[in-house]
Parts: C-alpha cells; sequence; structure tokens
C-alpha cells in the first residue's frame, strides 16, 4: 500500500479543484455537474446593480417630470388667458379713443356708430377663443341654454316659447358658459274665462 504525503494530497486537491473549475462541480447528493456558482452569482449581483441604478434613474426621472408638471399647469393656469387679453387689448384701445373723440364730439350718431364698432371688434375677438351666442329667436324655452326670469302672457307665441332675450347667454367651445335670461310665453287660458 502505497502512503499519500501531504505534499501529494494538495496536488490532487489543487488538480481536482482546478478540473472542476473546466467542468464545473458535481453536487454530492445529486450527482449534476453545476457551472461555476462565484462566477454566476457575481454576474447575478453585478445584474442586481445595474437593475437598482436604472430603478433610482426611473424614480429621479418620474419625480422630475412631477415637478416639471406642476410648474407647467400653475404657469397655463396662471398664463392661460394670455391669447384673449392680448386681442382684447386693441379694443382698450378703441374704447380709449372713443371716449376722448366723445369729450370734444357733439355727434351723437358718429358715437352711436363708434359703440357699434367696438361691439363688433369685440365679439370678433370672442368668437376667435371660441365663445359663441345662444342663438334665442323664436326657440322653445330649454332649460339647458336658457334661465327664464319671468313667463309672459302671448296669443302671438306658443306655450314655451321664448319672447324676449333679457341677457344674452355664451357658449365656449360649445359648453354652457353662461344662459340666456329670457321671458317664456304662457298662453292664457281661455277655457277658464269661458271664452272661445
Amino acid at each position: 500500500m502505497v502512503k499519500k504525503t501531504k505534499k501529494d494530497t494538495k496536488d490532487s486537491i489543487g488538480a481536482e479543484a482546478e478540473a472542476n473549475d473546466r467542468l464545473g462541480t458535481e453536487d454530492s447528493q445529486t450527482g449534476e455537474v453545476h457551472d461555476d456558482s462565484d462566477l454566476k452569482l457575481q454576474e447575478k449581483v453585478k445584474e442586481a446593480a445595474e437593475n437598482y441604478g436604472r430603478y433610482l434613474r426611473a424614480v429621479a426621472d418620474l419625480d422630475n417630470y412631477k415637478k416639471r408638471a406642476v410648474k407647467e399647469k400653475a404657469e397655463a393656469i396662471k398664463y392661460g388667458n394670455e391669447k384673449l387679453i392680448r386681442d382684447l387689448l386693441p379694443l382698450v384701445d378703441n374704447i380709449s379713443r372713443a371716449l376722448k373723440h366723445a369729450e370734444t364730439s357733439c355727434d351723437f350718431e358718429a358715437f352711436k356708430e363708434g359703440l357699434a364698432m367696438l361691439q363688433a371688434q369685440l365679439i370678433c375677438s370672442l368668437e376667435k377663443h371660441g365663445v359663441e351666442a345662444i342663438d334665442c329667436a323664436n326657440k322653445a324655452f330649454d332649460p339647458n341654454y336658457h334661465e327664464a326670469l319671468m313667463q309672459v302672457s302671448s296669443t302671438d307665441h306658443e306655450t314655451n316659447q321664448i319672447v324676449d332675450e333679457l341677457e344674452k347667454g355664451y357658449l365656449l367651445n360649445g359648453r354652457l358658459l353662461r344662459p340666456s335670461k329670457v321671458s317664456v310665453c304662457k298662453r292664457p287660458d281661455y277655457d277658464n274665462k269661458g271664452g272661445g
């Protein structure tokens, strides 16, 4: 029988480890050969670190996006009417000119024409921004667009037909901005009076 020395044992263990590194290690219980687990573990740790880094960048990007969205929303609210106001400024200038002219002139017809021009300019500016007047002439009362302030007895109109528009109503891009204030017809009841 040959007795192994410590050096022989070390050499055989070193050769076995080197072979296992090349071929993988064998699980003593199942007999399956595995790749080097340390190498795989290092790869997974590196991959996890990269994923965590990506996660942190994504969280930071989301946080920056939220801050930017809040700032943009605040600015949109603060300066949202800028185009409308810019379009109304010429109207303000024309009103100032009309008032200055009215101080020195006694021509009422010219003043009246000037007011009509100012009204047309204002309506044009509002229409450019999606504001439109609600048409009430000879229409049936619609509570979605009209507010009845009074009932008027009339034989010239049908029941619930608008008799007069007391204050104009407006839509903004198809949505009700202000209802038209109207008077509505209530036909006289001749049957109660015994009339025909």
